[in-house]
């Protein structure tokens, strides 16, 4: 029988758990992972740019204040508390 094949039924529910029907977790963003922290409150904490390389032009005083860490404000503290979706170091 060339060309033949079993017929499926149109739509066949697999066995589901009720803890299995809650829609899937986000994932988190592996770039934001890499570059901020949420401090305590939730807050995101980031390291300030413009100092990998090329400081040498820079002031003392430039570079001094660039050290450390500093933190987003509001706004974008809700955005990267949604891609991190709760992994935070």
């Amino acid at each position: 029988m060339r060309g033949s094949r079993q017929k499926m039924p149109a739509y066949c529910p697999p066995f589901t758990s009720p803890s299995a029907r809650i829609m899937p977790k986000q994932k988190t963003h592996k770039g934001t992972k890499k570059r901020f922290r949420l401090t305590a409150k939730g807050k995101a904490k980031h390291r300030q740019s413009g100092t990998s390389h090329l400081a040498a032009r820079m002031s003392h005083k430039r570079k001094r204040n660039l050290r450390g860490t500093c933190v987003t404000n509001d706004t974008n503290s809700k955005i990267i508390r949604e891609a991190l979706a709760g992994n935070s170091y």
